[in-house]
């Protein structure tokens, strides 16, 4: 049963879009991580680049039909995996070599 609930449509699937776009964008969340580190209070002026650069490859994802419906597989997967096992699988994180 692929029918999906209010929560799994507007908070389960776009928490996964979420996480997964971060690690897909991961660069450009260093960036703006190490700038932010860098800068201190003038973030907000000095980091307005890296800023951009990193809103502009989450919207990408987040916007885009494609990605939503791979998220919605790997959350269709779990669910199923959930049900049949009684066991909550922990998403694993993709880790940088930093």
């Amino acid at each position: 049963n692929s029918k999906l609930r209010h929560v799994e449509k507007d908070v389960l699937i776009p928490q996964i879009m979420r996480e997964r776009a971060k690690e897909l964008c991961s660069d450009k969340v260093q960036a703006f991580t190490k700038c932010c580190q860098e800068t201190g209070l003038l973030m907000v002026v000095k980091c307005r680049q890296e800023n951009t650069a990193l809103k502009d490859c989450l919207v990408g994802y987040y916007s885009d039909p494609l990605f939503y419906e791979e998220c919605k597989t790997e959350y269709l997967k779990q669910r199923e995996e959930y049900k049949a096992t009684g066991i909550k699988k922990k998403r694993q994180k993709l880790t940088s070599n930093v």
